[in-house]
């Protein structure tokens, strides 16, 4: 029979200070706090159809405050948690992805500073503007933390827009079969990590012109098999996974697809994201991420690098190089309950294909967050944000630059 593990130490995203306040100060939860609560939990955790030993309200509601936690579901044996996330973002349309997700929480720490889970997951998505898939991955650690090693597949079919001179939509479908492997190794003891990843796709492109094919010369990437190798390096000092409050991570990768690995076209790309967290006090948490990738002249078009902020839609501003700068703030006004605020500028430059211009916009926005799973740190919420053309709305995972 399932049982529930035993309670274990909360993370560090949420010190001792923050504890007791969750424990002593949390008044009961209203009314309309658990309405809306209560919808934030359901949508991520409902309990599995046929599982041996079936959960009870104590698996969702914690103990010390009464409100909705789901820390001792996922901590049961069982672990698994139906996810339906809205997909809001305008390059597909709105849909939503619905997946089984099982987080593993390790029973020791190992050499790490925290008890990083295991994280597992299998599902797919489907969108208004036609665009699907299924998607099955995890990523997992080994020989007493030291060995991070990950991996997944894909089959999607995807519907999006490339923007040519003058900010014209060109609609293009991508079929898209394949997946990677990857594996990280911590250095001695300390915080930077050496690896490698491999990764092969099909895909297969059409243009919405008549015929299929591309413009701009761009016939060449409408059907490529792609196969590469990456030299992986990283730096992690997080105090938690999902909703870090310190510490600094840096993932740099440098990507080279060759046809002496199987690949159709040889191309290069270079990816680096920073993020750094610092608490100004109990309550008041800044953020900020740093982001710059660079790729080759002969990298498909749909690979090539574009603006990543939140409010800025996926794929609109690409270039041969871009970048982005992004900082943000959480108030941790009361134990379960946060706000947050952001913005950022991002450049993206050397459009090559296209007229080689180079384009800056900015973003900005605000949010709301809900611990919902106080013993692993876990926050949810959702993000609005205004970009240069629209409003986009996110359902936020742990935090808005989530980086397992």
């Amino acid at each position: 029979m399932c049982t529930p593990n035993a309670r274990r130490e909360l993370p560090g995203a949420f010190d001792s200070s923050v504890r007791r306040r969750v424990a002593q100060s949390a008044p009961p939860a209203t009314a309309p706090a658990r309405a809306l609560v209560v919808s934030l939990g359901l949508l991520a955790c409902v309990s599995p159809a046929a599982a041996v030993d079936l959960p009870t309200r104590a698996d969702f509601v914690d103990a010390d405050d009464g409100y909705v936690d789901v820390s001792r579901f996922l901590d049961r044996s069982f672990g698994f948690v139906p996810l339906v996330v809205p997909i809001t973002e305008p390059a597909v349309g709105y849909g939503a992805l619905g997946a089984l997700v099982f987080i593993d929480r390790r029973g020791e720490a190992g050499s790490e500073s925290f008890r990083r889970p295991n994280l597992y997951a299998a599902g797919g998505l489907r969108t208004d503007n036609g665009t699907r898939g299924a998607f099955a991955g995890g990523t997992t650690r080994w020989l007493d933390g030291r060995l991070d090693v990950g991996g997944g597949l894909i089959d999607a079919d995807v519907n999006l827009d490339l923007y040519l001179p003058g900010n014209i939509p060109l609609g293009y479908s991508a079929s898209v079969r394949g997946g990677a492997i990857s594996a990280k190794y911590r250095l001695g003891e300390s915080s930077w990590w050496l690896g490698a990843r491999y990764a092969y796709a099909d895909i297969a492109v059409r243009f919405d012109l008549p015929g299929g094919g591309g413009p701009l010369g761009l016939d060449g990437d409408s059907s490529l098999a792609l196969s590469s190798v990456s030299a992986l390096v990283s730096y992690d000092t997080r105090d938690n996974l999902f909703t870090p409050t310190r510490g600094l991570y840096a993932d740099l990768s440098w990507t080279v697809a060759d046809d002496a690995i199987g690949s159709d076209r040889n191309f290069q790309r270079a990816d680096f994201v920073g993020l750094a967290f610092h608490p100004l006090d109990e309550q008041v948490f800044l953020g900020a991420k740093l982001g710059a990738r660079w790729s080759s002249d002969e990298t498909p078009f749909y690979l090539r690098p574009f603006i990543q902020l939140r409010g800025v839609q996926a794929m609109r501003y690409q270039g041969a190089e871009a970048g982005e700068i992004e900082v943000e703030a959480r108030w941790q006004f009361h134990p379960r309950f946060s706000v947050v605020g952001f913005g950022g500028v991002g450049v993206a430059a050397g459009r090559a294909w296209l007229d080689g211009g180079r384009e800056t916009v900015a973003a900005g926005g605000a949010g709301f967050r809900y611990l919902i799973a106080r013993n692993y740190g876990m926050h949810m919420g959702i993000d609005v944000a205004r970009g240069p053309d629209q409003t986009i709305w996110y359902v936020v995972f742990g935090n808005g630059w989530f980086r397992p």
